[in-house]
């Protein structure tokens, strides 16, 4: 088996060896050379991938490392290139182990889009998921603890994901990962479904978002925010396209993401909600299933990688300068951090839809595909998650963290300044991106696969998207004395499993560990004294009985042996002499008898 075929380099292959060298080279210019020059070969290694390679056999069963068509290739360039910003950003970090992290966790996003069997995916699919547990323990002083339950409920999906493959080969006799939904919801797709969903944040296994992104670097996270969640997103699209259950189930997740982000009061956790939300609309998408809805899928998760890391970028900055998160802790930064501002502007409108950046292009392609379908209940949720949106993170977020008075440190604004100029350069090219891609919807219809494009900016359509950020931004005015930031703890569903985990510890620390000990107790009673007694009992006759009789062996042994190295005189007289004694007396023995 082998990662190449018919000349074609896989681009996973290209960021594990640059994930082992950056492990191991101390050098800060070939690290930098690494950084930047991996994903530039792995862009020109995609642009001339054949549309298969990398196929082999298996126990009797077709394997397909390599499936490059037009759904593969979109979510392929999209992490290339985000893999290369995040380079960009992170050129600072010093810790190899976070370098080398970051590139087997691309490799691993890589190779899930390219998969074309579910061994090849299920191998890429746990290297994500590796690799990615480093980049959170990389981060605050709580990314201990995160890490390790987002490596539980990871491996808890892995184990589900590996059941469903399982069954599912034994009961089809083959690998090949195409088109589930069509099937039915047999006990193998809906365990494949799980763990697809797990990954992709689906209410109510989402709390690993917000629990463990928030805590890692800000150069991890433009990674994380992008990778684990989007590669669910080709999956699903890959595999449930047009399943009735994800539509309302994507809606649902985009209105209960967006719900914690408008009452969230920590500025990474505002946006990891949001990628909970964003993902919402996505899976909704998928849900409905036609090609203009599929396509919209793909468009928001092409967009979504962009303004998401971007928002990432300008709130880690804001981490990096300041020390703090937490908005009511933020304030007035926009004098020190104009151009952070600025770009993280670019993200936050992006996100929130406004017309002119990409955001607005891919969610009205989602909206038009609900409308075709004639889904009003559910393009109503979508359109409250538009709402929330703007008012969590178009307003909220960049108001309080450049904006809102900072009691706690009055004079904050003149201890920071923007970021290093890579930071910067890295938010530049996104944020260019996320202009043009808004700007020129054309291209970014280009790149989406299937046969299926609308008129993205009519004049109805644009001046409804106006009247609905207008109103909220009046809500959020009317309203803005009742939502000013302040301490406190938002609860998310992982309270249960956190108290659940407390539960069990005490119940081990208690009942658990007295029946232990009464265990232990009738085992030393009824097993340990016995066998110990037995063995004296045996140890006395070994050493009386046996080790007597050996000895006593041994003892006339050497007297008889004694007594004949006597006879042994070497004069042949004597021998002769003793042969006819002998001799005669067994004459004797016999006439006697």
């Amino acid at each position: 088996m082998t990662m190449f075929s018919d000349m074609a380099l896989h681009p996973a292959a290209l960021f594990l060896g640059a994930a082992l060298l950056l492990a191991c080279v101390r050098s800060g210019v070939l690290q930098r050379v690494l950084l930047l020059g991996t994903p530039l070969a792995a862009l020109v290694a995609a642009a001339l991938l054949p549309d298969t390679f990398g196929a082999a056999r298996y126990l009797g069963m077709d394997l397909l490392f390599g499936r490059a068509d037009s759904l593969s290739l979109l979510f392929l360039y999209s992490f290339i290139v985000l893999a290369g910003l995040g380079a960009l950003y992170s050129l600072q970090v010093r810790s190899r182990t976070q370098k080398a992290a970051a590139f087997a966790y691309t490799a691993g996003c890589t190779g899930v889009v390219l998969a074309g069997d579910f061994l090849s995916l299920f191998i890429f699919w746990e290297l994500m998921a590796f690799a990615s547990v480093f980049l959170i323990w990389g981060g605050s002083v709580r990314s201990a603890a995160a890490g390790f339950r987002y490596v539980l409920v990871h491996a808890a999906g892995a184990l589900v994901l590996l059941a469903g493959i399982l069954l599912r080969v034994r009961l089809t006799g083959t690998l090949e990962f195409g088109p589930l939904g069509s099937e039915g919801l047999n006990l193998a797709n809906i365990l494949i479904l799980t763990g697809f969903l797990l990954n992709a944040a689906v209410p109510p296994l989402h709390a690993w978002v917000a629990d463990a992104y928030p805590e890692a670097s800000p150069g991890a996270a433009i990674f994380l925010c992008a990778f684990t969640t989007k590669a669910a997103v080709y999956v699903l699209v890959r595999g449930f396209a047009g399943l009735e259950l994800l539509a309302p189930l994507g809606a649902a997740m985009a209105l209960i993401g967006v719900g914690y982000a408008v009452v969230e009061n920590d500025a990474r956790r505002i946006l990891a909600y949001h990628i909970i939300s964003q993902v919402g609309y996505m899976v909704c998408a998928i849900g409905i299933g036609t090609d203009l809805a599929l396509n919209g899928a793909c468009a928001h998760a092409f967009s979504n990688i962009l303004n998401k890391s971007l928002l990432f970028m300008g709130v880690g900055a804001v981490v990096l300068q300041t020390g703090r998160a937490r908005l009511y802790e933020l304030g007035g930064l926009w004098r020190s951090m104009p151009r952070t501002l600025a770009l993280t502007m670019v993200g936050a409108l992006a996100i929130s839809g406004v017309p002119l950046i990409s955001g607005f292009v891919s969610k009205s392609i989602v909206i038009t595909a609900l409308e075709q379908a004639h889904r009003p209940g559910l393009e109503m949720m979508l359109m409250l998650v538009s709402i929330g949106t703007f008012f969590s993170v178009g307003i909220k977020l960049p108001l309080y963290i450049f904006f809102g008075r900072d009691d706690s440190a009055p004079s904050a604004d003149q201890k920071t300044a923007d970021p290093p100029w890579n930071m910067l350069l890295a938010m530049v090219l996104t944020a260019g991106l996320t202009l043009t891609f808004g700007m020129f919807p054309g291209l970014l219809q280009r790149l989406l696969p299937f046969a299926a494009a609308t008129r993205v900016y009519s004049p109805a359509h644009v001046s409804h998207t106006l009247q609905l950020l207008a109103a909220t931004a009046i809500g959020f005015y009317i309203l803005r004395r009742a939502l000013v930031p302040g301490p406190g703890i938002l609860l998310d569903v992982d309270w249960l499993y956190r108290r659940g985990a407390t539960h069990i510890m005490r119940l081990s620390a208690g009942p658990l560990t007295r029946v232990n000990d009464w265990v232990g107790g009738l085992y030393q009673r009824a097993g340990v004294g016995p066998v110990q007694r037995a063995s004296s009992t045996l140890t006395h006759f070994d050493r009386s009985g046996i080790d007597g009789l050996i000895d006593g062996l041994a003892r006339h042994t050497l007297i008889l042996g004694n007594g004949l190295r006597r006879i042994q005189t070497g004069n042949i007289q004597h021998y002769i002499g003793g042969a006819v004694i002998f001799f005669f007396l067994l004459m004797i023995i016999v006439m006697l008898y």
